[in-house]
């Protein structure tokens, strides 16, 4: 008897209408419609291929029956998918009108229709297809006993046609299997642009074959090979993203002139100053690869015509490599120092009536347009290129706002209104380790812009932006993920999917799907912990990193020197993430007690405040034999003794008076141990109110 309640508990398990509540869909579709009933998934299950598709589709489907097996641990009959109508009566049937072109106004939209016997994907083209597929994986329910994908009709389109992800190669170099990694990342959340900064003041990335000595003298010996380079461009082409390198000048210029000094801005000091001689014996002043991080001086010299013919060949040698339409040429933070102090560009600018130097940049950058054109690739540069001389066909970065004393969404309206085409990056910038909800509520279209269609039409979408100063292969995944999938979300889905909390519900079964994939944002932590705890018993350095975030903008690394780009990134802040795991879970307490102190309510705050004194006790026990554990101790104190207190407030047992009390609170608002700040402060402070 007890044996048939099961079976029919699992009956009634199985056939339970799902809810839209329960799914964890990200980004979140534009029309999703649940109805009775669920697709079992078997060993039968079987996927056909009709239409006219990009050969990629072949691929792209094989992965996603490898994943869904990997995913169910069930052995599906079908292996690989090579041809179109290999099974006509197949399971899954997805059909395609076209082939999908690498780029942006593509039609990337799909309908998937699940129904009890069949489930069937319609795609304007491949990379429609391979979206709906996505979402067909994210639709994946289980109960007891098997795996059903739950009967819905979802119809869905992207809202912006640029969603992308900038990874910074050159301050630190990511290898082949980062890079591919969080491409697949970005294939599962959507997005379909990957900004691959290449070349800035701490190293040169790519092999080139006519000018050797960049790679020779200018990136340590970590750069990507040519072929290494198509290899992930094809990589990307299967997975519907484009790729966008950059090449950043004229500023940021350190590692170019490392190699040809001779084409630098910078005025030569003979006598008592550093300088060599060039090939024709002409002075010309030494630079080296910037191992700080910062903004600096070196910039190439607009006024010399090598510097141009320099510039045209790696172009003619770069460009090829990269098929796509975009090249992102930079033109950030050039300050002009060394042009303000060097004569010879001085008269170059009277000569061409240049009254600024903004306008000496536009100059240069207008010398590059007919280079990258010629090659069929149109110029995007950050928003400093931007001035009344430039191209119309340029495309403008937007990067600053509040933080640079913009005010948020200016220089993209004022780019909008100039007649050139945006993509945003202001508010999306990951490596600041500022929390998801920054992100997910910063919207690409500004509000109460006052922007006609066509303006709003020339906003592209945005970028994630992952500047690496303070981030190794190792600790990478971690800045990215899984906050780059909120970014997602705000990119692709309508513009009122903005519930910061249903987001955070859905992000964390998608934060494990990630890893699924091969990222490393989880896993990777408990490597470093591990090593922080001398390979002792990890338990409380995960719980107190669980409290603690990183240091948040660029306080971590004061005036950009405290790190080296060859510095040790396995330290306690580089364990911790923003949106500190329980910190946020003590907050949505903390805000249920005060809303209703009842005895369950309160013993929720109660339970953290105990573990927080037990962690204390065991770090102090671990850092016996663990050196890098001793900076977080007194941060680990300062929480204990607040928490100690909390807990007689809450007894009504504290002596403490109310002034004294904030003083123990405020003391867990220190910012100066082991580069973290306790995430809880804020909530600690509500309980005491």
């Amino acid at each position: 008897m007890k044996y048939l309640f099961i079976l029919l508990l699992a009956g009634i398990t199985s056939s339970a209408q799902i809810q839209k509540e329960q799914l964890s869909l990200m980004p979140w579709p534009q029309s999703v419609v649940l109805s009775e009933g669920n697709f079992k998934v078997t060993k039968n299950f079987k996927v056909n291929l009709t239409g006219n598709p990009n050969p990629r589709i072949f691929g792209g489907v094989t992965r996603f029956l490898r994943r869904l097996d990997g995913r169910t641990g069930i052995f599906f009959e079908q292996g690989f998918i090579t041809k179109l109508n290999e099974v006509p009566n197949a399971e899954l049937q997805i059909n395609c009108a076209k082939s999908g072109k690498i780029g942006l106004y593509e039609d990337e939209s799909y309908h998937l229709d699940i129904n009890q016997n069949k489930i069937t994907i319609n795609a304007t083209s491949d990379l429609g297809a391979l979206h709906g597929l996505e979402t067909l994986l994210q639709m994946l329910q289980s109960n007891s006993t098997s795996f059903y994908f739950p009967n819905s009709k979802i119809s869905d389109f992207p809202r912006f046609t640029w969603r992308g992800l900038m990874m910074d190669a050159a301050r630190h170099f990511e290898p082949v299997d980062v890079v591919k990694r969080n491409l697949d990342g970005l294939a599962a959340m959507k997005m379909n642009v990957f900004h691959w900064h290449l070349v800035d003041d701490q190293g040169w990335r790519i092999e080139t074959k006519k000018h050797p000595r960049l790679i020779e003298l200018a990136s340590d010996g970590m750069y990507y090979t040519q072929e290494e380079i198509k290899n992930m461009v094809k990589y990307a082409d299967d997975r519907g993203i484009l790729i966008i390198p950059e090449i950043d000048v004229p500023g940021h210029g350190s590692a170019i002139l490392t190699a040809y000094p001779e084409i630098g801005s910078k005025v030569i000091t003979l006598n008592g100053g550093t300088s060599e001689k060039n090939i024709e014996g002409t002075a010309i002043a030494a630079y080296g690869i910037e191992r700080n991080a910062g903004i600096f001086s070196p910039t190439l010299d607009p006024s010399n015509p090598k510097t141009y013919k320099i510039l045209n060949e790696l172009f003619d040698e770069v460009c090829p490599l990269f098929p796509g339409s975009y090249f992102h040429i930079g033109g950030d933070e050039n300050e002009g120092k060394d042009w303000d102090a060097n004569p010879k560009i001085q008269e170059f600018k009277k000569k061409h009536n240049l009254e600024t130097n903004h306008e000496l940049q536009t100059y240069f950058t207008m010398q590059l347009v007919p280079m990258l054109k010629k090659h069929g690739k149109q110029l995007m540069g950050w928003e400093e290129i931007l001035t009344k001389d430039l191209s119309k066909e340029a495309i403008i970065h937007s990067w600053r706002g509040p933080n640079e004393g913009l005010p948020a969404g200016k220089s993209l309206v004022d780019a909008v209104k100039k007649g050139y085409k945006t993509v945003l990056s202001n508010g999306f910038y990951i490596d600041l380790m500022y929390p998801i909800e920054s992100h997910y509520l910063n919207d690409p279209m500004p509000k109460g812009a006052d922007l006609s269609d066509d303006e709003k039409a020339m906003i592209l979408g945005g970028e994630a932006t992952m500047w690496t100063e303070l981030v190794s292969p190792v600790t990478i995944d971690s800045r990215i993920w899984p906050r780059t999938a909120a970014i997602a979300e705000r990119l692709w889905s309508a513009e009122n999917i903005t519930d910061v909390a249903n987001m955070r519900k859905r992000l964390e079964t998608v934060s494990f799907r990630l890893e699924e994939l091969g990222l490393t944002h989880i896993r990777n932590r408990d490597v470093i912990l591990r090593n922080i705890g001398n390979n002792q018993n990890i338990k409380s350095l995960h719980e107190f990193a669980n409290v603690c975030e990183p240091l948040k903008g660029y306080t971590r690394n004061k005036g950009g020197t405290e790190y080296q780009m060859y510095s040790p990134l396995t330290l306690f802040a580089d364990a911790c993430t923003p949106d500190a795991k329980d910190a946020v879970a003590f907050d949505e307490a903390v805000n249920q007690y005060m809303l209703n102190k009842s005895a369950e309510n309160k013993s929720k705050i109660v339970a953290f405040l105990n573990k927080w004194i037990s962690v204390n006790k065991e770090l102090v026990e671990l850092s016996a034999n663990a050196p890098l554990v001793q900076p977080i101790l007194p941060l680990a104190k300062k929480l204990s003794n607040a928490s100690q207190q909390l807990l007689l407030v809450l007894e009504n047992k504290s002596t403490l008076k109310a002034d004294e009390l904030m003083n123990l609170i405020e003391e867990c608002n220190t910012k100066d141990y082991a580069d973290v700040e306790l995430s809880v402060y804020t909530s600690l402070k509500k309980v005491i109110k």
